[in-house]
């Protein structure tokens, strides 16, 4: 990137005005290169983009979150109505988010962009096709659903869950900063998901993106802040999608300490009963009822 033959450049201003004379690039991919250009180190560059990207889309879809959560107006969206985080728990959480970011993600962040350069994650401009990048974001989604049920499930067992996720539930009425509120091995092991499947996949393909990866933690770090937020809204997207999880689904977790344990999707937790809440649990009671009285049947 930084090869690029214009002409030299001493502000970022000046780098797009040599990446906008080319027509075939459009203006996402003008920025993006500018912005490689302009820098001028790839490693800092990459490094800065995903940090940078990190705390901008998590702080910027948890804080009106937070501004929700003290508007008398939304308490009637609100799963669990009489629990509302206080000023001194929203702090609390923030703080110690924003430590677990600066002192156990910002490292492994820094040196991506060797791993990229490694596996050959791309970073050139222009893009791949859209076509390319939806398909790509639809698998990251299924395949971290999975990874993210099965490791989570298991981190609610004896002392993983005695020294390791009962940090996460501390607060049994999750709200939008409690997203990545979790003990460093769990950050690390549940994290895995976002970052470790595309690097797989590219691992295996060849084929990917920075710019996809940017979108993916984007769309990952919306999903889990707003299934930690707390309220459900006639227009929640489980409502047009029946298999998203959103809100619902993750608060009955906190609530009930157990159960609904994917991230994105119900169907884990619809194949292997596992859904957590009232509804469900009757329903498994209803079932073993059943069986109960039918086996009755045929031992008279």
């Amino acid at each position: 990137m930084s090869n690029f033959p214009v002409s030299n450049s001493t502000s970022f201003f000046q780098a797009y005005a040599n990446f906008n004379q080319l027509d075939n690039l459009n203006i996402l991919e003008k920025v993006w290169g500018a912005y490689y250009y302009y820098i001028n180190n790839d490693l800092f560059a990459t490094g800065l983009l995903i940090f940078c990207l990190h705390e901008f889309m998590y702080f910027g879809r948890s804080v009106p979150w937070a501004i929700i959560d003290r508007v008398p107006y939304f308490r009637k969206y609100k799963i669990q109505d009489t629990k509302l985080p206080s000023n001194q728990e929203q702090w609390e959480c923030m703080k110690s988010v924003l430590t677990s970011h600066f002192l156990v993600e910002a490292f492994p962040i820094w040196f991506f962009h060797p791993l990229c350069e490694r596996i050959d994650i791309k970073f050139q401009v222009p893009f791949p096709p859209v076509t390319t990048v939806l398909t790509q974001l639809a698998i990251f989604f299924v395949l971290e659903d999975a990874w993210h049920y099965w490791l989570h499930r298991g981190l609610h067992y004896g002392v993983f869950y005695k020294y390791i996720h009962k940090q996460h539930h501390r607060y049994a009425a999750p709200f939008g900063l409690t997203a990545e509120y979790a003990h460093p091995i769990e950050v690390a092991l549940l994290g895995f998901g976002t970052v470790g499947i595309p690097v797989i996949y590219c691992y295996f393909t060849r084929n990917l993106h920075l710019f996809t990866i940017c979108l993916w933690i984007t769309l990952r770090l919306f999903q889990a802040v707003d299934a930690h937020s707390g309220y459900e809204f006639p227009w929640s997207l489980h409502h047009f999608l029946p298999f998203w999880a959103g809100a619902d689904h993750h608060d009955e977790h906190h609530h009930h300490f157990i159960g609904s344990y994917a991230s994105s999707f119900r169907w884990w937790d619809y194949v292997l009963d596992t859904e957590a809440g009232p509804k469900p649990h009757k329903a498994r009671e209803d079932r073993m009822k059943a069986k109960a009285e039918v086996n009755a049947k045929k031992a008279q």
